[in-house]
């Protein structure tokens, strides 16, 4: 795998704890790129959306986690399966994150989630 991909892996990683589990915009802004394009509808475009967006969770949900589970990567492009939890002790939501990076910077962010529900119609996890 190319040292590019692999960068941008370590990017993503430490860019996703900054911001989902230490909540730190201030941190966290040195991997976001000026124009930062969301596509969640929920959250605005531009670095100052992502900052609106962790002060959201501070207020809403302060003791959220998530857990990587698994990271994909392909040139500028990386993946995060992903556990999230809004409180403890709860099943959670399954979360596949899909970040673009431009030059070592996140300049677009896509996500769908999906609640754990109590039963399954198989035996598998979502992980």
């Amino acid at each position: 795998m190319s040292t590019v991909t692999e960068q941008n892996k370590e990017i993503v990683k430490d860019f996703y704890d900054l911001i989902i589990n230490k909540k730190d915009y201030e941190a966290a802004k040195k991997y976001v790129g000026a124009r930062y394009k969301q596509h969640n509808p929920l959250v605005a475009d531009r670095p100052e959306g992502l900052k609106a967006f962790i002060e959201f969770l501070k207020t809403n949900h302060p003791e959220a986690r998530s857990e990587i589970k698994q990271i994909f990567a392909d040139s500028d492009f990386v993946i995060l399966h992903v556990h999230s939890l809004r409180a403890p002790n709860t099943r959670g939501r399954a979360i596949i994150e899909i970040f673009r990076l431009e030059d070592g910077k996140i300049d677009e962010h896509w996500d769908t989630i999906q609640e754990i529900p109590e039963t399954s119609a198989n035996n598998n996890s979502m992980f």
